[in-house]
């Protein structure tokens, strides 16, 4: 029966290949989802050994965080890109799952990440949700806490209105496009816990920033943050 089946899968690759979404190369036996070479090669930061990364000064002086983390860095046109354009735009949301278990690997290497308590995905606003079908941060947070041995929190921190797309809009215009957008729906659960928040791209940091001020007004509260990648 496993050698049928063995076949089977064999035939099927002919006709429909799998491709990785990084390179557009065929997948071959046993790799899953993403191709060797780009598991091994995509461009990734180690900001989870720099506890002074990139990512940790965009937040000075703006939020108090325990930790700051992307998994890789973001190129316009380059093979990172494209991951994260099947991952929001193809409806591949093992992708996510995928990212979330590397990038939680490198995370439980780090004091700083060691004691998550929950992990709290950015939300999208019911309507993006509903044309979309499924929140891409959610996908990794899940990823995540496998690796993490911690829990996915995912309907506490809501989004209170739908919001304009961020991707033309200057550092000012898109903090500005996020004021007042997020809101915790219980707030004693949260009380003298480690959340980390999660995104999918971080480029100025206005929608995570957003999302900490409700979330750092909670008594005995520590936060960490977490993207896939880092966009300058």
């Amino acid at each position: 029966m496993k050698l049928k089946s063995s076949y089977l899968a064999n035939f099927l690759s002919l006709l429909f290949p799998q491709l990785c979404p990084a390179c557009g190369n065929e997948l071959v036996t046993h790799e899953k989802v993403i191709c060797t070479d780009c598991h091994y090669n995509l461009p990734l930061t180690n900001f989870h050994l720099q506890a002074d990364n990139i990512v940790a000064r965009q937040f000075w002086g703006k939020i108090n965080l325990e930790g700051a983390y992307a998994l890789y860095y973001f190129s316009k046109g380059g093979k990172v890109q494209n991951l994260m354009h099947h991952f929001k735009y193809k409806g591949m949301q093992q992708i996510g799952n995928v990212l979330g278990n590397i990038a939680g690997l490198q995370l439980a290497t780090n004091p700083r990440f060691a004691s998550i308590d929950y992990i709290i995905p950015v939300p999208l606003h019911k309507s993006r949700l509903k044309e979309r079908g499924y929140n891409q941060s959610a996908c990794f947070a899940y990823g995540l806490a496998e690796k993490l041995n911690s829990t996915v929190e995912e309907n506490n921190l809501i989004r209170t209105r739908a919001t304009e797309t961020q991707t033309h809009r200057s550092r000012f215009e898109r903090f500005e496009n996020m004021q007042e957008v997020f809101a915790v729906k219980n707030l004693e659960k949260l009380k003298g816990k480690h959340v980390l928040l999660v995104d999918d791209i971080v480029t100025t940091g206005s929608t995570l920033e957003a999302c900490a001020i409700p979330l750092l007004q909670i008594e005995g509260l520590k936060l960490s943050i977490a993207t896939i990648a880092y966009a300058e």
